[in-house]
C-alpha cells in the first residue's frame, strides 16, 4: 500500500507544531507519516499536517468513526473507564503514543451539573511535553471532541496546566516500549 495520495477533495488541516489552520487543496499530494487515534499525520510540499477522520476520504481513506462502545452507570453518570478509553485515543501528532500513556494527563474528574442542565461534566487537567507546542490547543479539542462522545457525558472541560512540569519519567511502561526507551 503507498502511503503516497493525492487529494480528491479540498480539507481544512491542523499545520504541525503551529497549530495553525491551513487547507490543502484538490490536487495536492501528501504522504502519509501516522494513522493513530482516528487522525491522519501527513508531509505535503509545505510541512506536516494533521487531517481529522472525518476527513479520511480526502486521502482515499475510511471516515473514521469516533462511536463509543459504553453505557452509563446506574445513576445516568458516565463510566469513567470510558473516559480514559477515549483518552486512550488521543495523540500528539509527532509521536505515536496516547496522551495518557505519554503521562499527559494529570487528572480526570466527573462532576453532576445540577439542575436546570443537569447531566455529567468531565474536567481533564492536561500538559504538553514542550511548553511551547503549537498543537497544544489541537490536542485539547480532540481529548474534549472525543470525551464528548462518552453516554452520560453533557460537557467537558480539557485544559492545559504547566504544573507540575512534564518529563520522560510520567511515561507509562506501555508508552516506554512503544518508543524504545526500555
Amino acid at each position: 500500500m503507498s502511503k503516497e495520495r493525492t487529494l480528491s477533495r479540498e480539507v481544512v488541516v491542523t499545520q504541525i507544531p503551529s497549530g495553525d489552520k491551513h487547507t490543502l487543496f484538490t490536487g495536492d499530494k501528501v504522504f502519509i507519516h501516522q494513522v493513530l487515534g482516528g487522525t491522519y499525520t501527513v508531509q505535503g510540499d509545505s510541512g506536516l499536517y494533521r487531517i481529522d477522520g472525518k476527513d479520511g476520504d480526502a486521502i482515499g481513506e475510511a471516515i473514521v468513526d469516533h462511536a463509543v462502545d459504553a453505557v452509563t452507570l446506574a445513576d445516568g453518570a458516565p463510566d469513567p473507564a470510558a473516559v480514559w478509553d477515549q483518552l486512550k485515543k488521543v495523540y500528539d501528532p509527532e509521536i505515536p503514543v496516547n496522551i495518557v500513556d505519554l503521562g499527559l494527563v494529570y487528572t480526570m474528574d466527573i462532576e453532576k451539573i445540577e439542575a436546570p442542565e443537569g447531566g455529567y461534566k468531565v474536567g481533564v487537567a492536561m500538559t504538553l511535553t514542550a511548553p511551547g507546542c503549537g498543537m497544544g490547543p489541537a490536542i485539547a479539542e480532540d481529548a474534549r471532541g472525543k470525551i464528548l462522545l462518552v453516554p452520560g457525558v453533557a460537557t467537558a472541560d480539557v485544559r492545559i496546566t504547566w504544573e507540575p512540569a512534564w518529563n520522560q519519567s510520567m511515561i507509562s511502561e506501555e508508552g516506554k516500549m512503544k518508543l524504545g526507551l526500555i
